[in-house]
């Protein structure tokens, strides 16, 4: 079930990294999906869309210039903006959710 401040419609990188630089110290939980990429059959003919594949549950929190992101794995990677977009790029992000955990006491006070 999205939250107010998590739109149900599919968002990109950019905008996910949007919403958690809007609420920083506030950890999301997202499921991730390679975007849908149109290609052509063999004669040209007709354009068909490859499925979306799912690439697992993300745990996403931004913090100052930083971006933690915790994978399927339950590998924690600390990254920038430009490594974030650079990493998750061809992905688009659905079921968006708080997590309710907070990383620092930012939200409390912003």
């Amino acid at each position: 079930m999205p939250t107010p401040d998590a739109p149900a419609a599919p968002l990109s990188p950019a905008d996910l990294l949007a919403l958690l630089r809007r609420h920083g110290g506030r950890e999301y939980r997202a499921a991730a999906h390679l975007a849908v990429r149109e290609r052509a059959t063999k004669r040209g003919a007709a354009k068909t869309a490859a499925p979306d594949a799912f690439k697992g549950q993300y745990l996403l929190t931004a913090r100052g210039e930083r971006v933690r992101a915790v994978g399927p794995s339950g590998r924690a990677s600390e990254l920038s903006e430009a490594e974030f977009l650079d990493i998750f790029g061809r992905y688009h992000f659905v079921d968006v959710q708080i997590t309710g955990v907070l990383t620092d006491l930012g939200p409390l006070f912003g």
